[in-house]
């Protein structure tokens, strides 16, 4: 199974396997990196600045803590999985057959 890359280079064969997994891991670490800085930087980092805008009626900042860090957690969720929908059919390991239903 031969799949290119996004220049057009094929990996050797069996070395599917090593590239699929790469950018998995790549996808998770920036994933995981921004679900890290949203709820670090706007409930620790920058409340004080934050803090003087409201949202909803409460600080930004204190809402960003306590709301924001869950909404970016499930839209991350959200993006994880369609982004490695993608990368599943791009490496031919789709859990969809050809009229797109699940196997």
């Amino acid at each position: 199974m031969a799949q290119t890359d996004d220049q057009g280079h094929s990996p050797p064969e069996g070395d599917w396997r090593r590239e699929y997994w790469r950018r998995n891991l790549r996808l998770m670490v920036i994933l995981l990196s921004i679900w890290f800085i949203v709820p670090f930087g706007g409930g620790v980092l920058f409340v004080e600045q934050l803090n003087q805008v409201s949202f909803g009626g409460y600080p930004l900042g204190f809402w960003i803590a306590q709301q924001g860090s869950i909404y970016t957690f499930l839209i991350l969720i959200l993006i994880y999985a369609v982004r490695m929908d993608r990368l599943d059919d791009k490496f031919g390991v789709s859990e969809r057959d050809e009229e797109g239903q699940r196997r």
